[in-house]
């Protein structure tokens, strides 16, 4: 009911937007003149009364609506134009001054709502930004770029308000008030940034269900066994400044591995009720064996002097790039498989996803995604599907068509909306179902 609203009122605003934006050759009075120059106004600061609750979202959907109705107008125009054309004896020069009045007016709404979902969209992305600005410049191609900022940010909107809704709902029942906090552990080639977090979206909103959250802010790139120390630092340093008993430990990537080995320490292992892997290669990445086999040694060192001399400036001690590569081969998952058995007392699990097609990923998994199969068989983009599980309980995620959800995907690395795949909510889940065992 309500989009059917939606859309009616977009085809009035538009109608109105048309008489206004031709006001010069329909109209015959001065009064109704200033009435559709008032209406054109008032569209262009309200085009849209059936808003989404956030500030944000509300600007998108006037912005989106500024656009939709100006395509109507836009096509209204050009038919009263056409037609001018075609009556007998039809008065040039009117259709002319007309004609100058309507482009005028119809590229104030045009700039106002692309400005408006070009600030406040974020889901248009580079890329997208980048087809409306170049599209912009070629006839027909402008109609298609319009088509699919409108599409992308309709989508956002629905799905952004679905979200607050939902969470807003739920608000006072806090399903994600774990009995003990939740340490988010990155994987490597990457730091607990204060401004661009490695899990994207998702600990506001387990926060916002109720969890209390920590990060690893271990360095990016180490040995497994080094990272494992850091961890298990970092573990000891949450209990005695907050005094829960415990933690649960939701890890990405080789920061599954990194905490398998700092569990190894039953000093450490009391500290932790559970640990959740997430696209973590415990069995390692055949590729990996491969690469390091195949490319000089000479080449290898350049590539991590470059990446250690890099992250000491962003404020590792003493990153360790090849350290880190060797520690995610096959040969060394299989070692370290053999001699590093699972603490006690602590729950595991385990979860992995898949790609449909290379072209399901963005950059560079979308690229890794063709080597990776080759010696890994189904995978990630980076991971194979047989080296994802661990513990007592492992899923496997994906979704239909052909996209499937990357290694990126599991940490909201890109922020992206997936239809079939909320990773907030997935997340949010995952963490209310800890607490429901009773951690």
């Amino acid at each position: 009911m309500k989009k059917f609203a939606r859309m009616f009122q977009y085809v009035c605003f538009g109608i109105l937007l048309f008489a206004a934006s031709n006001f010069y050759a329909l109209c015959q009075t001065i009064g109704f003149i200033v009435l559709l120059l008032g209406v054109y106004v008032f569209i262009n600061i309200a085009p849209l009364f059936l808003l989404p609750k956030t500030k944000r979202l509300k600007a998108c959907a006037r912005g989106n609506a500024l656009l939709i109705e100006f395509l109507i107008s836009t096509a209204l125009s050009v038919g009263f134009f056409i037609r001018s054309l075609l009556i007998e004896a039809p008065d040039l020069k009117l259709i002319l001054i007309n004609t100058l009045f309507a482009i005028l007016l119809e590229a104030i709404v045009f700039w106002n709502g692309i400005i408006r979902v070009y600030i406040r969209s974020k889901q248009l992305g580079i890329k997208i930004r980048v087809i409306g600005i170049v599209c912009g410049l070629i006839p027909i191609a402008q109609l298609v770029a319009l088509g699919l900022i409108i599409k992308t940010v309709s989508e956002e909107i629905t799905f952004e308000n679905r979200r607050f809704l939902m969470d807003e709902k739920r608000k006072d029942l806090r399903i994600c008030a774990t009995k003990y906090p939740i340490l988010m552990v990155h994987g490597v080639f990457f730091r607990d940034f204060r401004f661009l977090n490695y899990w994207g979206r998702i600990p506001e909103a387990l926060q916002n269900n109720g969890a209390k959250v920590f990060y690893g802010n271990h360095q990016s790139a180490a040995a497994v066994a080094q990272s494992g120390q850091e961890i298990s630092d970092r573990i000891l340093q949450i209990i005695n400044e907050t005094g829960c008993e415990k933690v649960n430990i939701i890890a990405h990537s080789k920061g599954g591995l990194d905490c398998r080995s700092a569990l190894t320490n039953p000093e450490i292992a009391k500290y932790v009720a559970t640990l959740t892997t997430v696209s973590t290669p415990h069995r390692g990445c055949e590729f990996a064996d491969y690469l390091l086999n195949k490319i000089p040694k000479n080449e290898q060192e350049i590539v991590a002097s470059a990446y250690n001399a890099a992250l000491k400036r962003f404020g590792d001690p003493n990153p360790d790039f090849m350290s880190a590569v060797k520690n995610l081969t096959a040969s060394f998952c299989k070692e370290f498989n053999e001699h590093t058995a699972d603490a006690e007392g602590v729950y595991y699990q385990s979860i992995g996803s898949k790609l449909n097609k290379a072209s399901g990923g963005r950059f560079p998994m979308n690229f890794t995604y063709h080597l990776a199969y080759y010696f890994d068989g189904a995978n990630d983009g980076l991971v194979g599907e047989t080296s994802f599980q661990w513990g007592e309980d492992y899923r496997l995620l994906t979704v239909k068509g052909k996209r499937g959800i990357s290694h990126g995907d599991m940490i909201d690395l890109n922020r992206q909306n997936i239809q079939e795949f909320d990773v907030r909510e997935f997340y949010v889940q995952l963490v209310a179902d800890l607490k429901k065992r009773g951690f």
